[in-house]
């Protein structure tokens, strides 16, 4: 776990995040970053949970058309 501090950036308010933070999350400098309510709080994640939602989508389509899906392969 990392204790971190808010500081003042700007008219903003932000968080610097450890390098040792960064390489677990495969971060760099200028990518976005979401934060998500869990059960247990709040989670930083890299993962768009949106782009999730329509991968599950897209594959229950692919399932409901997987013979028309197939014909079209041929």
């Amino acid at each position: 776990m990392h204790a971190l501090k808010l500081t003042q950036i700007g008219n903003s308010v932000g968080v610097i995040l450890p390098k040792e933070v960064l390489a677990r999350l495969k971060l760099e400098k200028g990518d976005t970053v979401y934060i998500t309510d869990t059960p247990d709080g709040l989670a930083l994640t890299p993962l768009d949970p949106g782009f999730e939602q329509q991968l599950d989508i897209g594959r229950e389509f692919m399932r409901e058309y997987r013979d028309t899906f197939r014909a079209l392969a041929k």
